[in-house]
């Protein structure tokens, strides 16, 4: 296995690495951050220092300082993520976790599972940035605690929370290519014995963007293709008495997004409608017995729109509905959690006129049933984590695992070592889908180990994880079809995620210093290939300083070349971008931000014939909390 890095990738890393050798004796004289806590990794709030996976939050400072734009543009500027998207913000986005597919990733909204059943993947580009508040990654496969897809890991995405005295947040803001942004929300409780909190945030984004495609694309047109999303979301608890809690909540949001399929004048769009609900139940039925019970329904609605005539029109539904029940039990230093779910997923499909009970080709259900338990054990200096799960539906039953350990050789120096196993269920598409689909097709599997070492003293962090992910049964497009005429999906590939990643932060004289290094080798290991826009080196570098009541800010993404396709035809170019940012508090309730991205108006290509955005600027007045 080689990692190639290149000189420049290596400095970006290097730099802030001699940084923090220089800082360390200044640094351990500090005082310690409180430990943040963690939710996703265990399904139970857990500090970061006792977690074994690998875990990354972005807090709501940094999420108030991406300005407009997208989720995916955020998750960019973290280890262990690269992304695809066809044109603008709005457009068609992929996100990539260790290398594996954006269908091989599990996305939740506040507990809630998002994505399409006919792709299996997330709708990254209608997910609204003004209403998160923080955003847990945990990295590796995560299949035995949240079944089928986790196999690079899960995305989960909390929205703002209500506490204490009323409190209101509002934005405006605009900028190149026609940007511009409003948002507003209200959060509080009212305290007492049955306290109620509540959290309602909506927002409006827009922008005329640029053309999605290049000279050389299918249906190349030259024309802007913009976007408009429009978002609303919500949650209300009450205390019922002391530990017990009951609640809803809500998200729906709206992307019109235009984009090219032909050189007419016809405005060609999609229209995608994300919906979460949810009500919730939490109990503390003794002081070692917690139990949350939860009834999800979530919608994945896309409409596309190619001419005027009926065959240009399309419309594929997806809706989730989930109840999920969990006991978590403290035993002495040990936790044990068992969780009971049910999930059915059904898929509306038609094309041309939509017609009340006009069924598509994709037009079914499934259902699936599971159970899984975990146990955690801490004993001194030891961390052990277990857990198991099964689920069972129509691609039969599908029993995973997963075993970590933990060691701190010192209170600042900790190591870690898991394995797992995960698999990803066949889409509807690539089960039914008419002259590709295969009913017999099984699910794809993955087999994990990797290995982490962490360094944390007051005001440094040096974290390095490896990871092997083998890959079997992948689905892929065959030509011929091994049982009938034609090309069709069919388990045959193995593939292999592998890869180093490096972090450290650090505060040196006052400058708040970041880096990140993704030394990985994703390949298709039937053919010996690198897997389809995923490069071999990525990484980045922030570093932020306040005087007085403006903090400024510097980001830098690299990224290697990567190959457009399976066959490594068609190659695309590596990029660097950097991004430089202000942020003025102008008194204790306004600022005001100011973001330039790709401040050197790097052209590059995150997905051939493609477009990306160039030198862009955005700025914005923003008065309560973030």
């Amino acid at each position: 296995m080689q990692f190639p890095v290149s000189r420049q990738a290596a400095a970006l890393v290097l730099a802030p690495a001699l940084a923090i050798t220089a800082s360390s004796a200044f640094a351990a004289g500090a005082d310690a951050t409180p430990e943040t806590v963690v939710v996703t990794a265990t399904r139970t709030p857990e500090r970061a220092d006792q977690l074994i996976a690998d875990t990354t939050v972005i807090g709501s400072e940094e999420i108030g300082r991406a300005g407009a734009g997208s989720v995916a543009d955020l998750l960019a500027r973290q280890r262990g993520i690269e992304i695809v998207r066809n044109g603008g913000p709005g457009a068609s986005t992929s996100v990539f976790l260790r290398g594996a597919n954006s269908n091989q990733v599990v996305v939740l909204i506040d507990g809630v599972r998002i994505g399409s059943s006919t792709t299996g993947a997330a709708s990254w580009n209608a997910i609204p940035l003004a209403a998160i508040d923080r955003i847990e990654v945990v990295y590796g496969p995560l299949s035995s605690l949240y079944g089928a897809d986790a196999i690079g890991g899960v995305v989960q995405i909390f929205t703002k929370r209500g506490s204490g005295a009323p409190q209101i947040g509002a934005s405006i803001g605009g900028g190149t290519y026609g940007t511009r942004q409003a948002d507003a929300a209200i959060h509080g409780a009212s305290g007492g014995e049955h306290s109620v909190s509540y959290s309602f945030g909506a927002s409006h984004e827009a922008a005329d963007g640029f053309s999605a495609t290049r000279p050389g694309a299918f249906g190349y047109n030259p024309d802007d293709d913009g976007y408009r999303r429009n978002s609303a979301n919500g949650r209300i608890a009450v205390q019922l008495a002391d530990g017990h809690e009951a609640g809803a909540q809500f998200l729906k949001s709206r992307l019109r997004a235009q984009y090219d399929s032909s050189a007419s004048s016809f405005d060609t769009r999609n229209i995608q409608d994300l919906d979460s609900y949810a009500l919730f139940l939490n109990d503390r039925f003794l002081p070692n017995w917690r139990s949350s019970l939860q009834v999800a329904r979530a919608e994945d609605k896309l409409g596309s729109f190619t001419s005027t005539a009926a065959s240009g029109t399309s419309q594929i539904n997806t809706r989730q509905d989930d109840i999920t029940w969990q006991n978590t039990l403290g035993i002495g230093a040990d936790t044990l959690q068992v969780l009971l779910g049910h999930r059915k997923e059904e898929v509306l499909s038609a094309s041309g006129t939509s017609i009340p009970g006009v069924s598509g080709p994709l037009d079914r259900s499934r259902v699936t049933n599971s159970v899984a338990a975990s146990y955690s054990m801490k004993r001194g200096d030891h961390l052990v984590d277990l857990s198991a799960r099964n689920d069972h539906s129509v691609y039969g039953s599908k029993t995973t695992g997963a075993a970590g350990y933990g060691y701190a050789f010192s209170k600042d120096l900790r190591a870690t070592a898991s394995i797992g196993t995960s698999f990803r269920a066949p889409t509807y598409n690539e089960l039914y889908y008419p002259g590709y689909g295969l009913p017999s097709n099984k699910p794809e599997q993955g087999r994990n180990a990797e290995l982490g070492l962490r360094y944390q003293v007051a005001g440094v962090d040096l974290q390095a994880s490896y990871y092997h992910n083998r890959l079997t049964d992948m689905i892929v497009s065959v030509n011929p079809c091994p049982t009938r005429a034609g090309s069709c999906a069919y388990n045959v590939n193995h593939a292999l995620l592998e890869g180093l990643t490096l972090s450290a932060e650090t505060r040196l004289a006052g400058i708040d210093l970041r880096a990140t290094a993704d030394l990985q080798d994703p390949r298709d290991e039937t053919t010996g290939k690198q897997l389809a826009r995923r490069s071999r080196r990525h990484a980045s570098f922030s570093a932020s300083h306040t005087v007085g009541k403006l903090e400024g800010g510097v980001e830098l993404q690299a990224s290697g070349q990567r190959f457009d396709d399976a066959a490594n035809a068609n190659r695309l170019g590596g990029y660097g971008l950097l991004n430089l940012y202000a942020d003025w508090h102008l008194s204790p309730d306004w600022s005001l931000l100011v973001r330039l991205d790709n401040a050197a108006d790097k052209r590059y290509e995150l997905a051939r014939y493609y477009g990306s955005a160039g030198r862009s600027w955005f700025g914005a007045l923003r008065y309560g909390f973030r």
